[in-house]
């Protein structure tokens, strides 16, 4: 690490740079243009041995940051969330670009530093096909919702006659940004390999594993699984105040909000194909807890599986993700089968998947109701029994 000679923050906005920086206990502010001529001068400006902190800004300051780290320069990229909240500690009274650098400047002096580092090109390639491909997708839904309520009002043919083409040609777009984003992972080996580690878990196809890659591809590969569920929004937020104040908890959803919609539908999809994952929310639902909650479990459960085999590279299974679910169910069809017919009797074997279900939904209530069957007094009386206690008593 070199020897810091300049401190630095920059406030970066479409068309501006604003920085402040500190030398040899002095502090001096600049602007600049953000563009590659701005950039240059920035650079020069700050002169050998610089540490800078900048502001996640959308995608405004990421060419700045690719330029900052092939020069050299020690960066560190904030959340937007953290640098808000760290200007509310120092009280300032006003918000300008200025004043947001100098807020900068104090939080990489003061704070622990940690180092940005450039993602490689195909994955930048592929994160910006993702997010297109997430941008296609939320137009396409738009545009199917309100062909459906102009086909419900019936009004005029021409506008629901556009829609359908607009429709059309989203889908075919859709297609093309996919298919380009799976070239691009599939021409890079890491990428690759984590592509298929995605595909192999229940519940992730094709498009779900390009939108997965796209978010957890740029992340620090030595960040704990308590940290991603952070980033990804789902821990849980506990407000508490007294003795009065007990709300329940949630969760965050102070994170990647675009990971977490993702998430989302890989567990209702994991929910309803797997059977582990499905035996894992119906035990949380049989402890009172409600669906969503159940879901949002199962989300965070699939993204500690997810990030646990992409990090170590070994293939996904739900089977040992959802170990401890399916022993319980099996150990719990065991019993079941137990207290079935016989064979020989004129029953049907087993149970089949529609008694199957409600009983993984509500084990519960499934257990009470067997036994509440083994523990019920036997009240039927062999007729023969009964018979012969008559002839007897009647003599």
């Amino acid at each position: 690490m070199q020897q810091i000679k300049t401190w630095c923050g920059i406030d970066v906005s479409a068309k501006t740079l604003a920085a402040c920086r500190c030398r040899d206990k002095r502090q001096e502010s600049r602007e600049f243009a953000n563009n590659a001529e701005g950039h240059a001068a920035l650079l020069k400006w700050l002169g050998r041995g610089a540490r800078v902190c900048v502001e996640a800004t959308g995608v405004y300051h990421l060419q700045l940051a690719l330029a900052l780290r092939r020069a050299g320069v020690e960066l560190m990229v904030v959340n937007p969330r953290v640098a808000k909240d760290y200007s509310k500690t120092l009280s300032n009274r006003s918000k300008t670009d200025k004043v947001d650098a100098a807020v900068l400047l104090d939080y990489v002096q003061r704070m622990d530093f940690t180092p940005w580092e450039a993602p490689s090109t195909a994955v930048q390639q592929m994160r910006e096909l993702g997010r297109r491909l997430t941008e296609l997708v939320r137009v396409s839904v738009e545009e199917k919702n309100r062909l459906h309520a102009k086909k419900a009002a019936a009004l005029s043919r021409a506008v629901i006659h556009d829609i359908e083409q607009h429709v059309a040609q989203l889908k075919k777009r859709i297609k093309a940004i996919e298919t380009a984003a799976i070239k691009v992972i599939k021409a890079d080996d890491d990428l690759r390999t984590q592509y298929e580690i995605l595909l192999a878990a229940t519940g992730i196809g094709a498009r779900s594993a390009v939108l997965l890659l796209t978010e957890l591809a740029v992340l620090d590969p030595t960040m704990t699984v308590r940290e991603l569920v952070a980033y990804a929004g789902l821990d849980p937020r506990v407000y508490e105040s007294g003795t009065s104040v007990h709300r329940p908890a949630r969760i965050s959803k102070v994170g990647n909000a675009r990971l977490r919609a993702t998430l989302y539908m890989t567990a209702l999809s994991a929910i309803r194909h797997d059977r582990g994952a499905r035996a894992f929310a119906a035990r949380l639902v049989a402890r009172g807890k409600k669906k969503m909650q159940a879901i949002v479990a199962v989300m965070r459960k699939m993204l500690h599986g997810i990030w646990t085999a992409m990090q170590r590279r070994v293939p996904f299974d739900n089977a040992v993700l959802f170990a401890a679910s399916l022993a319980q169910a099996e150990s719990s069809d065991s019993a079941v089968a137990a207290n079935q017919p016989q064979l020989e009797q004129d029953h049907p074997q087993g149970r089949s998947e529609a008694k199957e279900l409600p009983q993984q939904l509500d084990p519960a209530r499934a257990k009470a109701t067997h036994s509440g069957r083994r523990n019920k007094p036997s009240s039927a009386v062999p007729a023969r029994s009964v018979n012969r206690k008559k002839r007897s008593s009647a003599a």
